[in-house]
């Protein structure tokens, strides 16, 4: 169940607590699969509701939606999640995979959202966002993937190997010592650098380097970290059950390529795809204003 709007923050009594990511009314879900999630939203303007759902990587949460829900809650009802173990969710030691948030999502938009509603996912939430439009697809009408993982040709550990993989980052001292290391001030305007044609906004780095500072911040990025949390070849296994109209916008990105993309479109008479050049990865915010029409243009199209 929900609980009231701008609940307490809960790591407030160890260290600095962190802020609101969006201006917006907060609320807490109890889920099954993810535990207690966190959400921003504005539901004052009536129309289809939109969900938005963040990535994963070393240092993500709602922020990097911010754009998007600033655009858009003057015109339809507004989700933004923080997905378990990030944000402002519960960061608990469990097993995370690519089912739980999938889960997760499922259960907010049974929950919470109840109408059909658009998503706009970006990069590996879009692999999540899939899974769940796979599950419940009279849930979703269409889904947005912004710079999707999933249509690389590069490998990523599996299996075996990627257990393997977390079972080493995660020893005692290493864990800390490298994760300490990814979230310096210094690393991570290291690695927003690479994602920006352009300069990076101050308050996504301030904001990544607040979140990262929490207690229990390492636990879920380690299983990013040991490639556990993406779908082996999921241009082939995950991307072609998606039945909802799905439009991908993407240019260049540092940490994955789109050299399946256009087979995979020639495949799929229902995806479509928008380069918006120059953009290196989040064209939410190197260019909300054609990203927020290369969007409009595409839900317009669906009538």
């Amino acid at each position: 169940m929900d609980s009231a709007i701008n609940p307490p923050d809960q790591h407030a009594k160890r260290g600095r607590p962190l802020p609101a990511a969006i201006a917006a009314q907060r609320h807490d879900l109890q889920t099954d699969a993810g535990g207690r999630v966190h959400y921003y939203a504005d539901t004052s303007a009536a129309g289809r509701p939109l969900v938005l759902i963040h990535s994963i990587n070393a240092a993500p949460s709602a922020m990097e939606m911010k754009p998007l829900f600033e655009h858009f809650r003057a015109n339809r009802p507004v989700y933004a999640l923080d997905l378990p173990g990030f944000g402002h969710s519960e960061r608990a030691k469990r097993r995370y995979s690519p089912e739980l948030f999938a889960k997760t999502i499922g259960e907010f938009l049974a929950e919470v959202v109840r109408d059909p509603s658009d998503l706009i996912a970006y990069s590996l939430g879009c692999e999540f966002a899939a899974m769940t439009a796979i599950e419940t697809p009279e849930r979703i009408r269409s889904l947005v993937f912004l710079s999707p993982t999933g249509f690389n040709t590069r490998g990523l550990p599996t299996g075996a190997a990627a257990e393997r993989a977390h079972r080493i980052l995660s020893l005692p001292g290493l864990s800390d010592g490298l994760y300490a290391l990814l979230t310096t001030r210094p690393s991570i305007q290291y690695f927003y650098n690479q994602v920006f044609a352009g300069s990076t906004p101050p308050e996504l780095i301030d904001y990544a380097y607040a979140t990262t500072h929490q207690p229990g911040a390492k636990i879920a990025p380690l299983y990013f970290l040991s490639g556990q949390l993406f779908t082996p070849r999921a241009c082939d296994r995950l991307y072609p059950r998606v039945t909802q109209p799905t439009l991908v916008i993407y240019d260049e990105d540092p940490n994955i390529d789109f050299r399946e993309l256009p087979d995979f479109l020639a495949r799929q008479p229902h995806w479509r795809a928008e380069r918006l050049t120059p953009t290196h990865g989040m064209p939410q915010w190197e260019k909300p204003a054609e990203t927020i029409a290369a969007i409009e243009r595409f839900w317009d199209s669906l009538g």
